[in-house]
């Protein structure tokens, strides 16, 4: 099992000194990754559903404020060694596929090969719309074309691309990314739909779990991953070469929970044995969110992952 854990893109976290510390320090510890997540801006009015409360509300969207991610990932890139960087997810939509794809090749090459790309495709219908993104509605299969494209100017001496919402010719696209063929590339969202794309242009599946929104308990998970293999199998791809990574809150031990213990939470014998249970299912990678407005408790958590779980599991 690898593990890697959230960075902050608003708030007091948000800022060079701080981030750098969290970064460094993640890099120094051991963590296989470090993750953000993708708002380019927030509309004063969001009624799009937030699929990750039970609600709908969405919680990030009181200031507006969020750093942009590839520009976050960028700077962390030329301070770090080892840690991999995630985009997660990056909305695939709200970029030119061709400028998108020339800053992922060049985070890639300028962090010597670390980049490993989370892929989505949004929910919030008004940041489509500001942005003037391509139709909400057809979101699914704009994303699925522009991985396309992103795999043919990652990989083709002479790119050439014809789709229904992009194309191009007669270009050159260098450099390349390091990594070969391309980046890794993990497909986020919970829907059949995702986990068909995850088997079928992704690298893996990149669900969030551990919530009350999205429980994902193991045996919801072990049928998801039922489907993630035959889908790959009928697309001609081994199984057995995809990631399953997921997302969870690391909860704090004096957290109440109403009923049973929440995945994740209590003490290290308790979130080791919820590790191990998700290992034995097939899950490869957990991402833990271990953010907290004040930078000594991040770090201290971080600290403290590593020594009581990273270290025995």
């Amino acid at each position: 099992m690898q593990f890697g854990f959230y960075l902050p893109n608003n708030g007091p976290t948000a800022r060079p000194d701080p981030l750098a510390e969290i970064a460094r320090r993640g890099d120094s510890l051991g963590f296989h990754c470090m993750v953000v997540g993708d708002h380019i801006l927030v509309p004063t009015a969001v009624n799009s559903p937030y699929p990750y409360t039970v609600g709908g509300e969405f919680p990030g969207g009181e200031s507006g404020e969020y750093l942009e991610q590839l520009t976050l990932l960028s700077f962390l890139a030329g301070i770090t060694t080892h840690i991999r960087l995630v985009p997660s997810v990056m909305i695939v939509p709200y970029r030119n596929p061709l400028l998108a794809a020339k800053m992922l090749a060049t985070l890639d090459v300028l962090s010597n090969g670390r980049l490993t790309l989370g892929v989505g495709v949004g929910w919030m219908e008004e940041e489509f719309v500001a942005l003037e993104a391509p139709p909400f509605d057809q979101r699914g299969a704009v994303t699925n074309e522009y991985l396309r494209a992103f795999k043919e100017l990652w990989t083709s001496e002479h790119p050439t691309f014809e789709g229904k919402y992009y194309r191009f010719s007669d270009i050159s696209f260098l450099p390349k990314p390091v990594q070969k063929p391309h980046p890794p590339i993990w497909v986020g969202g919970q829907s059949r739909r995702a986990i068909r794309r995850a088997a079928e242009l992704g690298n893996g599946w990149h669900p969030v779990g551990a919530i009350p929104a999205a429980p994902l308990e193991p045996e919801d998970l072990a049928q998801d991953l039922v489907h993630l293999r035959r889908y790959a199998e009928n697309a001609g791809r081994d199984p057995a070469e995809l990631d399953v990574a997921i997302k969870a809150p690391l909860y704090d031990p004096q957290m109440p929970s109403a009923g049973s213990r929440r995945r994740f939470s209590g003490d290290p014998e308790q979130i080791l044995q919820d590790v191990q249970t998700y290992g034995d299912i097939g899950v490869t990678h957990i991402i833990f969110d271990i953010r907290s407005t004040d930078l000594n408790q991040t770090t201290e958590r971080m600290a403290w992952f590593a020594e009581e779980i990273q270290a025995h599991a």
